[in-house]
This record gives structure tokens, sequence and C-alpha cells, in this order.
């Protein structure tokens, strides 16, 4: 499999050089052809292999075809002739078939971790792992319930940092953000850096939080990934913690709670707006109400999991309209 790394990460820059004997680079790109253009719906057949060596500058006959073609057989590239009066190429196993990079790119594509600008570079990416004709059926978008993608393009890299950490045992610093009623983003505790012990990464409603031992709190902390800034990994070894087990964390902590189908207005104060946004989204509509106060509209299920949330809050978010959610809130409160 080494050669095949080895094509794929060859510059453009190598294959436009100047070659003092050609027929040493001629089956580098016959292979990059055969790679990048043919599958089983899209063989070559042997004249557009010499066109395609023409129009870069080399000169060959058919036998220089099959000699090249038997050259990357022996070095094991898969490479499938069709037998008829004009023999026709292509490239048979691949490391990924194209069922299993179109599942990748739902995957990538559906993700909220990733950042819509991250999420291009990685689906251009698995493209390259297949013909150019397969790639095109990976331009595809599947439906998300609603909720948006991360803007904080760092993110990708703070894991890695996060990842690395854990496996070393050692310390990280960061600083962290939060909300304004105006939705303006802020350096909480004026640019304070937290020093914390990674333990775990926990993937949560299509969010990375990040579970270890704050030497702020001095206890065990969760932070959202997407909130952190400047994250670096300290030379200080890790705070050691007996007996945690992410999963039970997992179960005692988060909750689930489902997005749906009707418009409602909240009343909120200012502080909950970083969790109206957790919820909902930075392109949730909100407006302020006066110096304390701001209000949300959003869309929701008005169902017992959404006013459990509610709930949660202790009166600092409160339905507003419309009236038949305020009331079925009502009746639920009369139950407790």
């Amino acid at each position: 499999e080494n050669h095949y790394g080895f094509f794929l990460r060859c510059p453009t820059s190598f294959y436009n050089r100047p070659m003092k004997n050609e027929a040493q680079f001629r089956v580098i790109y016959l292979w990059k052809y055969l790679y990048s253009h043919t599958d089983d719906s899209h063989p070559a057949s042997v004249q557009d292999i010499l066109k395609h060596w023409s129009s870069l500058g080399i000169e060959a006959s058919r036998k220089s075809v099959y000699h090249d073609i038997d050259i990357l057989i022996a070095l094991g590239v898969d490479i499938v002739c069709v037998r008829s009066t004009q023999n026709h190429y292509f490239i048979g196993d691949r490391l990924f078939e194209l069922p299993e990079l179109k599942l990748l790119v739902d995957a990538v594509e559906s993700s909220r971790f990733i950042t819509s600008k991250k999420s291009g570079d990685l689906i251009r990416k698995l493209g390259q792992l297949t013909s150019s004709a397969q790639a095109e059926q990976l331009d595809r978008h599947i439906y998300m319930d609603g909720m948006p993608k991360p803007s904080n393009e760092a993110i990708y890299y703070i894991v890695d940092t996060i990842q690395s950490s854990i496996q070393s045992n050692q310390q990280i610093s960061f600083q962290y953000y939060e909300y304004l009623p105006t939705k303006e983003k802020v350096l909480k505790h004026q640019g304070y850096r937290y020093q914390f012990t990674p333990y775990a990464l926990i993937w949560n409603r299509d969010h990375y939080y990040v579970v270890g031992w704050s030497e702020k709190h001095m206890k065990l902390s969760q932070f959202r990934v997407d909130r952190m800034t400047s994250v670096e990994m300290m030379d200080q070894p890790g705070h050691q913690l007996l007996g945690f087990e992410p999963a039970e964390y997992v179960q005692k902590v988060f909750g689930m709670y489902p997005d749906d189908l009707q418009m409602v207005t909240l009343f909120c104060e200012n502080d909950v707006m970083r969790s109206i946004i957790d919820r909902f989204g930075e392109g949730v509509r909100t407006e302020v109400v006066d110096d304390d106060h701001f209000q949300a509209i959003v869309e929701v299920a008005p169902s017992p999991p959404f006013f459990g949330w509610i709930f949660t809050f202790a009166g600092k978010i409160r339905i507003l309209k419309p009236d038949n959610v305020l009331e079925e809130m009502r009746q639920m409160a009369s139950w407790l």
C-alpha cells in the first residue's frame, strides 16, 4: 500500500517537472491517470492512455502501455482489463469503495462538530480517493435536523491537542468565551486562562465536550470544546482522579431534548443567552427587551422534554406565547 500513498502525496510540480528519462516517469503518469479517471463504469482504452501521455509531452507506443500496466500490476495495483477488439483498463480494488466514501461524506456533512469550511475541505479530500466521475457522486447534501454548524475553525486542531494531552497525561491551558445578550462573543472572566487536566472527550447532542479536572474549580468539570480558544499543552503532569468513568458521567450529566415544529416566544434573563445559543444555535432570533431581559423566538416541540428543559432554569426562561404552549406548560407544572 505504500506506493499508493507515495503517488497520492506527490505535489503537482512533481508531475510537471522536466524529465531526463521520460520512461522513468511514464509509469507514474499512467498510474495517476488510471487512479483519477477510471472506474468500472469509466474504463480507459489504450488510445486514451496514449493521448494522455501525448498531452504531457510523452510519445510512446501501444507496447509501452502494455509494458507499464504490467509494471503497475507487479507493484500490487489492481488494474482490471476489459478485453475486446480494443482493451480497456480501470482501477479495481481501492482503499475505499464508493458506498464507503458516500457514508463518510454523509457523516462529515451532517456533523455539527465540523465547520462548513472544514466539511468542504474533507469532502474534497475524500473525493481524491476515487475517480473523478465517482467523486461527482460525493457532492451530496443530506438533511440535518436544524442544528447549526459551528463557526470556530480552530476546533479541529483543539480536539487534536486535547487528545494528545489525554494520551500523554499532561495539563492544558485555555481561554473560554460566552455570549452577551447581543450575541457578541466575549472571553469569560476577562480572558482568564483555565488550567485543566482532560480525561475524556464526550460527544453529546452533536457537540464535543471535554471532561476533566479544573484547577480553578478544584473538581471534575466540563467545557464545550467549540467555546475554547488559545488551547496549549503544558509541561505539567495531569491531576490523577481515580474511578472516573466517561460512560457513567454522560449518563448522569447529559440529557437529550427533541427539536420540532412550533414557534415559541421565550422571555429570558440575560445570563441564559449562552444556554439559548447552545440549544438553538447562533442563528436564533433574539431581541433585547430591557437591561435585564431578552426574548427568543424558537422552533420547538411543545413536549415534556422541552418543558423539562425550561424547568431547569428555575424561572430564568419563561414561555410568553403561543397560549396553547403556555397552557401545556402550566398543566405540566400542576402535575409536578
